[in-house]
């Protein structure tokens, strides 16, 4: 039987803080440390990961770009927007990263699913997209077998960054959040409903192909 897996509720929250705290985490957990699952919102702030070629770096003085090491391009993160990251050791799940991000994908798909809402994950483009927009974004490390960062989810928030780059590297592609499909419902609504999937799906140690 697995253990437990901890969630932690941090709020509102800076991104290098968070980021440089999954990093500690990481490098001391042990075969024997549980696993956990953080759920924050960011102070706005850009993201650039590990695939740094032919990136539109943004032009915006009020609004930081940092430099970390997760896999993709950049992104931007600011309030409003749900971000669940996935401390786990793969080996425990038996899971490689191409099952994990089927799985993140999965549980934002059958969660807007419950509103009614369709949409669909590509195989050549990480993420979730509802109309050919994209509402939620995937980027994740692996050492030793153990992953951090995880997955970004639009829900209610200033989208107007988001022209400033190329959202995830894809020159014109647009983004939207739950707001704007008419689900009436907060980042912190919407953390538990996917949390609870998210458990259960681990917990049931489901073939995750």
């Amino acid at each position: 039987m697995l253990a437990p897996i901890k969630v932690r509720h941090l709020g509102l929250t800076d991104f290098e803080e968070v980021w440089h705290a999954m990093q500690q985490f990481t490098a001391t957990r042990s075969a024997e440390t549980p696993d956990e699952i953080w759920l924050t919102e960011h102070c706005p702030v850009y993201s650039l990961g590990l695939n740094r070629k032919n990136i539109r770096i943004p032009n915006n003085p009020d609004i930081p770009l940092v430099l970390t090491d997760r896999g993709g391009k950049i992104t931007y993160h600011g309030p409003g927007q749900l971000i669940v990251y996935v401390l786990l050791d793969l080996k425990r799940h038996q899971l490689n990263v191409r099952k994990l991000v089927s799985l993140l994908e999965n549980v934002i798909i059958n969660l807007l699913a419950e509103y009614d809402v369709y949409a669909i994950a590509k195989s050549d483009a990480p993420g979730v997209y509802v109309n050919h927009e994209k509402i939620a974004s995937l980027g994740l490390r692996i050492k030793n077998n153990y992953c951090y960062h995880g997955l970004s989810f639009n829900i209610n928030m200033d989208l107007k960054p988001f022209n400033a780059i190329d959202p995830c590297g894809y020159v014109g592609l647009k983004v939207t959040q739950t707001k704007d499909l008419n689900i009436d419902t907060t980042s912190h609504k919407m953390g538990e409903q996917l949390i609870a999937m998210l458990l259960t799906k681990l917990a049931d140690g489901q073939k995750y192909d």
